[in-house]
């Protein structure tokens, strides 16, 4: 099965703009779910233009929409304890009526100059890849854990360690709420391997895309896991003047094995826009 999702991010923009399209969204029974961004300051456009948080953001979606799967494409490791993050999850879970998609990643790129500068202007460590990956493994364990035991544990890990950890409430959703990793390096696949329901990454680059995929079959081979059991997912952008490239993109990864895509929407809103995503992009590629 083939589904469509849209992805806001919550910069250079209004709250009452993104409200609309998720409203109008959650009314197109083809877009089936709906994803933010988690950074702290703006990576595209004025350095000085506004980002809105992405979890406290996700919780009033929550609470105005009634059918999208919902989640944070993907939210940064780094930016809160696991535990805590687990938390939070579970908050907007119950918020949403068990609609959660959890989408984790091990954090920014230190390629990306605009989303590093925002972890020392927040105070926040960033460390190595090797360390954000180690840590976003031990995360996984962890907040499924809270998400799923009923008595406190401890945690003695090499990035993390928990006394008494318990949480309540939890999850609605059973076992727990999917969880979706994002990222392409081999690290990262190897976590998502273990960890993920649905893998993505960015879209647009299919030889890399098929590559990526080759190898997170071949983790999950070696951790007996069906491959077949880890959904393939995808980030294209939209051009509204020129969806054939984006329509072309969803063909040609459908092909390589992708079925989860996630249409990157750029500001600011047409409108009608999920009407148009529909017509343009989801039903001429609904296979």
């Amino acid at each position: 099965m083939i589904s469509f999702g849209i992805m806001t991010a919550p910069s250079q923009v209004d709250y009452a703009d993104v409200l609309r399209v998720w409203e109008e969204a959650d009314a197109v029974p083809e877009i089936e779910h709906a994803w933010l961004y988690d950074h702290l300051f703006p990576i595209f456009g004025d350095p000085a233009g506004p980002t809105y948080e992405g979890w406290t953001l996700l919780s009033a979606l929550a609470a105005r929409t009634q059918r999208l799967r919902i989640g944070v494409l993907v939210t940064s490791n780094r930016f809160r304890p696991p535990a805590v993050l687990a938390k939070i999850a579970s908050t907007v879970d119950v918020i949403s009526g068990g609609r959660l998609d959890f989408g984790i990643g091990a954090g920014s790129r230190p390629s990306l100059p605009a989303a590093r500068y925002e972890y020392d202007a927040h105070g926040l460590p960033y460390g190595d890849a090797a360390t954000a990956v180690e840590s976003l493994a031990e995360a996984c364990t962890i907040i499924r854990r809270l998400w799923t035991e009923t008595e406190p544990f401890d945690f003695h890990g090499k990035h993390h360690t928990l006394t008494g950890a318990f949480g309540n409430p939890k999850p609605l959703q059973h076992p727990h709420p999917p969880i979706l990793i994002g990222g392409r390096s081999k690290a990262t696949l190897r976590v998502a391997a273990e960890h993920a329901d649905i893998w993505n990454m960015p879209g647009g680059n299919l030889a890399d895309a098929v590559e990526r995929n080759t190898l997170l079959t071949r983790y999950c081979t070696t951790l007996d896991r069906d491959p077949a059991t880890l959904t393939r997912s995808t980030f294209l952008p939209v051009d509204y003047t020129n969806p054939a490239p984006t329509r072309e993109a969803i063909t040609t990864h459908h092909r390589a094995g992708f079925t989860h895509f996630v249409l990157g929407l750029p500001t600011p809103y047409p409108p009608n826009l999920p009407h148009w995503l529909r017509t343009h992009l989801i039903t001429p590629t609904h296979h």
